[in-house]
């Protein structure tokens, strides 16, 4: 997808760097495939606000995506690409040979027409699009929609421009590289599908003004060195100084540390399968 400036008739329109929609459908989506989701809001079951900044923001269909890619065998057409408001990716509604529909991320490349297939079996041809078990994927494919347990359902590399590259296939474990840096290891049995996500230029887009950000449900943020003392641990002075904000080590307002502090669970159990961590530190194994 490529980018559009418009004219700067207005100040919002000034800075708005935007997303075209070229090929993609102008039908509304699937009916089948929508539905309505409760949006938190940054609140939990109690009601009590647990992630700050949230709330607000357009009405949106939820579009019931299959990350499985669990109908093996039987061959599929690309019908339309379609926008997904609920997501960086562009979606796929593909139409299978026995009359289902069913919608899928779009890999960079994809076009309508395109036939695809989900197999487990080794096959001699790799497009774009095909969901394929990570043991009969060459090594340095670039895949994306990777599952991080079997048959649960792909779980990484799931954003716009977002690609995983396969490095080895040893035994029952398959060694990819992630965007971030971060090597690990998956069963080798995990699916994925060959190539990465479309929308490559969604992280070049500028949103031009705060009320973009509204729409997408975002609040505005006020920074702790703004606040009085009785706020934020970082609030108070006149202006920036030792007493107050500026100087410390900036935190949350319950004194949680914001910046290296490592908030990643240690028992984590996926931690055992991480090779390389993103800042490129090696795991020690005990």
């Amino acid at each position: 997808m490529a980018l559009k400036q418009r004219r700067p008739l207005t100040p919002g329109q000034r800075f708005l760097i935007e997303n075209t929609h070229e090929g993609l459908s102008k039908d509304g989506p699937e009916s089948s495939l929508t539905g309505f989701s409760h949006r938190a809001r940054g609140r939990n079951c109690y009601g009590r606000i647990t992630c700050r900044r949230r709330g607000g923001g357009h009405k949106r269909l939820y579009r019931t995506i299959d990350f499985k890619r669990d109908k093996k065998e039987i061959p599929a057409t690309v019908q339309k690409l379609e926008y997904d408001p609920n997501r960086s990716a562009r979606l796929a509604l593909l139409a299978y040979a026995d009359g289902e529909k069913r919608y899928i991320l779009a890999p960079n490349g994809m076009k309508v027409g395109d036939k695809l297939i989900s197999t487990d079996k080794a096959v001699t041809e790799y497009p774009v699009g095909l969901c394929i078990s990570l043991r009969h994927i060459p090594p340095s494919t670039f895949i994306h929609n990777v599952e991080m347990q079997p048959g649960k359902g792909a779980q990484i590399a799931r954003g716009a421009g977002a690609g995983v590259q396969l490095m080895a296939i040893e035994n029952d474990s398959a060694t990819i590289k992630l965007p971030s840096g971060e090597i690990r290891l998956v069963h080798a049995n995990c699916r994925a599908t060959i190539g990465v996500v479309g929308n490559l230029d969604h992280q070049n887009r500028s949103l031009g003004k705060a009320g973009r950000n509204r729409w997408l449900g975002k609040r505005p943020r006020q920074r702790g060195v703004t606040m009085n003392p009785v706020d934020h641990p970082m609030g108070g002075g006149q202006g920036k100084s030792k007493g107050g904000g500026g100087w410390q080590h900036p935190v949350s307002p319950w004194g949680q540390l914001a910046k290296g502090y490592p908030t990643r669970v240690k028992s984590k159990p996926s931690n055992a399968f991480i090779l390389t961590r993103r800042n490129g530190r090696k795991v020690k194994k005990v």
